[in-house]
């Protein structure tokens, strides 16, 4: 299959890649903020969306579309499940600060 504009698949693997790199990268050196942790795991579904699309037009295939529109709810349903446990635990704690989740025993 021919690209559009000389962009082809290699240009959205890395952009994929990078992505991807930097939602991990956003987990591992970011532990206190649990909003960063969650913005960080929407890079990395991100990542997987624009890899599943991009191989599903290069190969000419809506399978890879239609998981990318999987990937999509359920990021949104993390998202709004994960906000919604961090505000009743800010009401509860008064911080939202990871070090003190462990505390959450019993």
């Amino acid at each position: 299959m021919t690209s559009f504009s000389g962009i082809g698949i290699e240009h959205y693997i890395v952009v994929g890649a990078a992505l991807f790199v930097l939602g991990v990268l956003g987990i591992f050196l970011n532990r206190k903020n649990v909003i960063v942790i969650l913005m960080a795991i929407e890079l990395i579904l991100l990542a997987v969306n624009i890899n599943l699309v991009a191989f599903s037009a290069f190969l000419g295939d809506l399978t890879g579309q239609v998981f990318a529109m999987l990937v999509l709810t359920v990021a949104a349903a993390e998202a709004a499940i994960g906000l919604a446990i961090l505000v009743i635990y800010f009401r509860n704690r008064g911080t939202i600060a990871v070090d003190d989740v462990n505390r959450m025993k019993g």
